[in-house]
């Protein structure tokens, strides 16, 4: 893979997205907004009928898109360098993740890929390799790290605001798996929470890692050891609907994550209180552009979204004026904005390190599935704790 020119449009391939599906439109409305990035090819179903009615409905060339995932990297590695893909999105069910993340990697293609990072541990290892073998750019799409208020809170913890940091209360609150919606034909509940296709977890696996994910990136600090619940409210499913679960972290600090889809009533209600010596913040995905300080000694503060006292982090994943709300999109599109920056920035040879372009990368990947594979073996055992293994 050669160093992408400077003056041109990133090229994307998809793996996934047919029309009937959600999160493929999020993500092709996401990599678009910045101008930066163009849809140039697909596999988007793995039927093939499927994949040209949804390319012919994105306006691509016909023989650009692809009656599957293999067909798409062998074809478009054939090209001349200056019309081929430069990396690809990979937006399928769980269990189709793996496969194709590995063959763009093989074949010399960079990846952004939808959350969890694989089906099991077991192929997120190999991935993990894989991408340090290769050398290539590597994305997981944990939109939440994208908001603006949610990378001010991780600098005013990484500076020391709050001082040392003791309590992390995370919670992913979602109603619409309070019925066996699975039995109706809802392809979205279908697929989430058939074991087959999601994996080992369900509520775990779909928002646990999520909040998981969102708890070790603003503190800082991985979860290490877990003391877990998990359930199935709902009659005749066959995965968790719901979870509950004690926490403690590499830092010493301690605390508590709820992950529940039968919570009826809630839609997407992420939202995380963080406690240190000298005060607490607390944000909410459904009002992301406030973060609220607390302090120990004076007045509660509201810090918000394009502020000029804001972080450089902040600012930097601000598209608009104070008082214009930003939301769910755009905190995906500045997840495709690092990543996009590191792919022009990418030089054969030379190891990316995500951290500085401050997106989730395959490490990340790995943790969530430990963290999956942790609460489940934590549930099943009559230990108090059990130690994430990575």
């Amino acid at each position: 893979m050669a160093k992408v020119q400077t003056k041109r449009k990133l090229r994307m391939g998809m793996v996934g997205g047919s029309l009937e599906a959600f999160i493929g439109a999020v993500h092709r409305k996401a990599a678009n907004l910045d101008g930066e990035i163009e849809l140039v090819c697909g596999a988007f179903s793995s039927n093939p009928d499927k994949s040209k009615a949804t390319g012919a409905a994105l306006a691509l060339p016909a023989n650009r898109v692809y009656g599957s995932f293999t067909e798409m990297i062998e074809k478009e590695k054939a090209l001349p360098e200056g019309e081929r893909m430069d990396f690809v999105s990979i937006v399928t069910p769980n269990h189709m993740h793996f496969a194709p993340a590995q063959l763009a990697l093989e074949n010399g293609f960079h990846v952004i890929i939808d959350k969890p990072l694989a089906f099991n541990i077991a192929e997120a290892k190999t991935l993990k390799k894989l991408v340090e073998k290769t050398g290539l750019v590597f994305a997981l799409t944990h939109t939440y790290t994208g908001y603006p208020m949610v990378k001010e809170a991780k600098h005013l913890i990484a500076t020391g605001a709050l001082g040392k940091v003791r309590k992390v209360y995370v919670e992913y609150p979602q109603g619409w798996l309070s019925t066996y919606s699975e039995g109706t034909g809802n392809k979205q509940a279908s697929w989430r929470t058939d074991p087959s296709k999601s994996g080992a977890g369900g509520a775990i696996g779909d928002i646990g890692t999520h909040a998981a994910n969102l708890a070790e990136y603003i503190t800082g600090s991985d979860i290490t050891e877990i003391c877990a619940l998990l359930n199935t409210v709902v009659k005749g499913r066959l995965l968790d609907d719901d979870s509950s679960m004690l926490l403690k972290f590499e830092n010493g600090s301690t605390g508590s994550l709820i992950a529940t889809q039968v919570a009826a009533g809630e839609e997407n209600n992420l939202n995380i209180r963080v406690y240190g010596e000298k005060g607490g913040l607390e944000w909410r995905q459904e009002e992301p552009n406030t973060l609220v300080m607390k302090w120990l000694d004076k007045p509660k503060q509201l810090l918000r979204t394009g502020s000029g006292y804001l972080s450089d982090a902040a600012k930097l994943n601000t598209r608009t004026p104070s008082g214009h709300p930003e939301g769910y999109l755009e905190a995906f599109a500045n997840l495709y904005m690092a990543f996009g920056r590191a792919v022009r920035d990418y030089k054969p040879g030379k190891k990316v390190n995500a951290a500085k372009y401050d997106f989730p990368d395959v490490e990340d990947g790995v943790k969530g599935m430990a963290f999956v594979d942790t609460v489940i073996r934590s549930s099943k055992s009559n230990a108090k704790w059990t130690k994430v293994k990575y």
